[in-house]
């Protein structure tokens, strides 16, 4: 591989998974994820997706997330809950805890440093 990599989910086979069972709030969502580089030192870039349904998460890495297509509702405990939808980017920083609920299947280009 180059020093150059291309964020396209049509250049790898997905992984598939879904939320921890003792995560799960809602419904039956589903997780296809393509992770395209991965660098020494915790360094990962990809593409995400989920189909409708709510879990929990926390988060002990940062992630720099951008919404290309469907709806999500991110709740911050004990803070605010925000709609993020295509062309949305934000960053979930480490200790972020809270739930994620798809509301449209949700696909999202992401950079993890951990």
């Amino acid at each position: 591989m180059g020093n150059f990599v291309d964020i396209d989910a049509e250049l790898a086979e997905p992984e598939h998974g879904a939320p921890a069972d003792d995560r799960l709030i809602s419904g039956e969502p589903k997780f296809r994820t393509w992770n395209l580089d991965e660098e020494e030192g915790g360094l990962y870039a990809g593409i995400w997706e989920a189909t409708p349904g709510k879990w929990r998460i926390e988060y002990d890495e940062w992630e720099f997330c951008h919404i290309l297509a469907g709806v999500s509702v991110i709740s911050e405990d004990g803070g605010e809950t925000r709609t993020v939808g295509t062309g949305d980017s934000f960053v979930l920083k480490p200790g972020f805890k809270g739930t994620w609920e798809v509301l449209e299947t949700t696909r999202k280009e992401y950079v993890i440093r951990v």
